[in-house]
């Protein structure tokens, strides 16, 4: 068929929208037509027995139909068979003719297009033979190193001499982008068609060649691992067949050495339940599950120090000696320490074992930053045993503690057994940090595995659930920290001895800032001592006025602080070699300072007293304020009072009113809100009626912050007693004691605490209970009891007698 069969060119013929394949004018291709538009036009070809032009969509249009959404060329041709198939499309055969053009658009619905034939320019047959053999060359190379061409294609490129239709063919078999067909279908000139030709067979050769190298090499990769592997495998039957197949019998013997080694030094029922495990493995398929989970036990079960103690002899020298050299002050609790391994090395000197010499576990408790896990850092040191420190914060999970059971999915041993791995030793010093904070869920109660592990009597049999088998703890040093001791369940508070760590002081600040803090900071922040300095006065406006705790903690924060601005300040300027903080510069180093205790005023105030309190960080001074309304007598409570303080202020406004009534506290007539009656008739009115015709609110300052317990009972006696009086209260006086329903002061606690705080905001006297004063005043530090004036009392008479002017 040709195209002289059909009308002259340029004509008006339908237009078919192809997406997938550049068509050729040598090829016959099958068609499948599913939208209405390519269909329609089909129809319209076969129906008016004309050609049709075939058009490639352009990428970013693929699926549409509109006539801007075509390459304006295609294959002009006629359909030679028209099927429609079962699902609704239509499969048309289509022989291509020749190229053509698409000039613009006739009409729609079908798609009709004013369409002319491309026709090749004339060429010099001698340069256009020359760039013909150019071509076949480059096909021959592309051939060579690719599947594109099969035998009989290259044969009908070799023999064949129409320019064009050579061209067709080949970009017909390589795989070209659409916009690249494009460029070489709708080029007029055969020269350039077959020197662009040339570049693209070039780049495709390129490609094709680095594709062969690299499935050469992924080829032989995948050869060479596939050789060993069935190379290996091939050797395990033969070993087996010849019963020479070691490794695994080597690995389990290993196993067995180390079982051996360790079995003098290991319980019965440890040698027991570890050579089960061994043997089971032993007979275990090498590719299972349990195999790789019983190999981890042994390997957990294996490293544990049986029998492997730390032989440094126990020395209370060498003891006191490290806690007074890592350690200011903290007398009362380094004497206690002291004692404690004073009575171990007694008992090892004669010959006691330790088991038999247990005594009860040490527990440093007091506030966040006073020294009790750097205690423990200091015992292990003089020791020289392995320090072991396991957080108890939030534990909620018994297994943590004992460990998980060997039927679960990532099983592990118990804190405590993997503590003894890491040491290497039987025998090391165990930290249980903040052991107030564990906590109880519904994965257990870790508090009663710790019963256990601290229990001398019963740690010496200590099981760890995926062990299986007892561990003796009798030799380990367990030191337990805490900071609030009531937080601790009562069994297990039994087990341990508390030494109570209280807040410092600030000449005792100053001593440990000077001595260990500022060396320390400067050694770390690549500072040598002459440069940085802090005068005495500004370290002691340091802690007086930017820091607010009992311990040191943030003390050495703000000297990190100054030391990371004074290295900087070095860096910076190449001619500055030294940093002095002094009081006139010191607020350059800090944004704020933050008083720790309000300073008093010394004026007398009516309605507000000065009582002490016990906090988790220290001591503080607590201003309780009263005012009077008139009333009907009612007591109102705010400040965030718990039900102990409550009922304290209840117990401290009867206690007034008894006083009121023996005419033990004068309530002068002028201060009775007096009825009409009573003032025409000028009736003396009974005193009584003073807290009957009152409402009180007594209100505790910093509403935000819990405060509890019964130890402001005498500042409620008094603060009730100055505002129904109308007594000024000395603000130099601060005081701290129970007060019982008859008027007695009753001991209280913290009463170390409550002192330095009072110290600290400059009060001149403090009043305590009457026990107090004979049992803990010898804890009080000497620089309190020399600023302080402390007066004991037994009966709240004698603190009104003080405090009311």
């Amino acid at each position: 068929m040709k195209l002289s069969n059909y009308g002259e060119f340029p004509a008006d013929i339908p237009v078919i929208a192809e997406d997938e394949l550049f068509l050729y004018p040598f090829m016959i291709s099958p068609l499948f037509l599913s939208d209405e538009v390519n269909i329609k036009a089909a129809t319209k070809a076969i129906e008016d027995n004309s050609l049709v032009i075939i058009c490639p969509t352009k990428p970013a249009h693929e699926g549409e139909r509109d006539y801007d959404a075509l390459y304006d060329a295609g294959v002009v041709g006629s359909i030679m068979r028209k099927v429609s198939l079962p699902d609704g499309r239509v499969k048309v055969l289509f022989q291509g003719l020749a190229r053509a053009k698409s000039l613009y658009k006739v009409s729609d619905d079908p798609t009709i297009a004013h369409v002319d034939v491309i026709q090749a320019t004339e060429v010099n047959s001698l340069k256009i033979d020359a760039i013909l053999e150019v071509v076949r060359e480059k096909v021959r190379a592309l051939a060579a190193v690719s599947n594109y061409f099969p035998p009989d294609l290259l044969r009908t490129i070799e023999e064949n001499h129409d320019h064009n239709r050579i061209i067709d063919l080949i970009c017909s078999t390589i795989k070209l982008k659409k916009e690249q067909a494009y460029k070489l279908f709708i080029e007029t000139d055969t020269e350039k068609r077959f020197l662009d030709l040339i570049d693209l067979l070039i780049d495709e050769i390129e490609a094709n060649k680095l594709q062969r190298e690299i499935r050469s090499k992924v080829h032989t990769h995948i050869e060479k691992v596939n050789k060993e592997y069935f190379l290996k495998e091939q050797l395990k039957q033969i070993q087996k067949e010849l019963g020479t197949d070691t490794s695994r019998e080597e690995e389990i013997e290993e196993y067995r050495k180390k079982l051996e080694a360790k079995k003098k030094k290991m319980g019965e029922d440890a040698y027991k339940e570890i050579s089960k495990q061994l043997e089971r493995f032993s007979r275990m398929h090498p590719d299972s599950s349990d195999a790789s989970m019983t190999q981890t036990y042994l390997d957990w079960a294996l490293d544990l120090p049986f029998g492997a103690l730390s032989k440094k002899p126990l020395r209370i020298e060498t003891v006191e000696e490290q806690l007074n050299k890592d350690h200011f002050s903290l007398k009362k609790p380094k004497e206690r320490i002291v004692e404690y391994f004073a009575v171990k090395e007694l008992l090892e000197l004669r010959g006691v074992s330790a088991k038999k010499s247990a005594g009860a576990i040490l527990c440093f408790s007091g506030p966040p930053g006073v020294g009790k896990t750097s205690l423990a850092n200091s015992i292990a040191t003089a020791l020289k045993r392995p320090l072991i420190r396991i957080a108890l914060g939030g534990l909620e999970d018994v297994n943590e503690l004992r460990g998980h059971r060997r039927t679960y999915v990532g099983a592990m041993p118990g804190r405590i057994t993997q503590g003894l791995i890491d040491a290497k030793k039987m025998n090391p010093v165990i930290v249980l940090d903040e052991i107030d904070k564990v906590t109880r869920s519904q994965r257990g109660d870790p508090t009663a595995a710790l019963l256990e592990i601290l229990d001398p009597e019963q740690n010496s049999e200590f099981r760890d659930y995926y062990l299986n088998f007892d561990l003796d703890l009798g030799n380990v040093i367990f030191i337990a920290t805490a900071n609030d001791v009531g937080r601790i369940p009562a069994p297990l508070r039994d087990r341990m001895e508390f030494i109570t760590l209280s807040s410092y002081t600030p000449q005792e600040k100053f001593e440990i800032a000077r001595r260990y803090l500022l060396p320390q900071e400067l050694k770390k922040h690549g500072l040598k001592k002459s440069e940085l300095t802090i005068s005495k006065s500004a370290l002691k406006e340091l802690i007086h006025s930017y820091t607010r705790e009992a311990g040191v903690r943030n003390l050495r924060r703000r000297i990190a602080e100054m030391a990371r601005k004074a290295a900087m300040e070095i860096l910076k300027h190449s001619d500055i070699s030294k940093v002095s903080v002094t009081l006139k510069n010191i607020k350059s180093f800090f944004d704020k300072s933050v008083f720790e205790i309000e300073k008093t005023d010394k004026v007398p105030v009516v309605g507000v007293v000065n009582g002490l309190a016990w906090t988790a960080v220290g001591g503080d001074v607590l201003k309780i304020e009263s005012i009077r309304i008139k009333g009907k007598g009612n007591l109102q409570l705010t400040g965030s009072l718990g039900d102990v303080m409550k009922e304290s202020a209840r117990i401290a406004m009867s206690v007034v009113k008894t006083l009121v009534d023996k005419r033990k506290l004068k309530i002068s007539q002028d201060n009775i809100p007096l009825t009409f009656k009573e003032k025409e008739e000028i009736i003396e009115v009974d005193p009584s009626e003073i807290y009957k015709r009152y409402d009180l609110h007594v209100h505790v300052p910093d509403g935000a912050t819990p405060k509890d317990g019964p130890s402001a009972g005498i500042a409620m006696v008094t603060v009730i007693s100055s505002i129904l009086g109308s007594y000024k209260v000395r603000s130099d006086i601060a005081m701290t004691g129970e007060v019982s329903l008859t008027g007695d002061v009753l001991p209280i606690g913290g009463l170390k605490e409550k002192l330095i705080a009072a110290y600290k905001a400059d009060m001149t006297k403090a009043l305590i209970p009457a026990k107090n004063y004979e049992r803990d005043l010898d804890d009080i530090p000497k620089e309190v009891k020399e600023a302080l004036e402390i007066v004991p009392v037994k009966r709240v008479e004698e603190v009104l007698k003080q405090v009311l002017v």
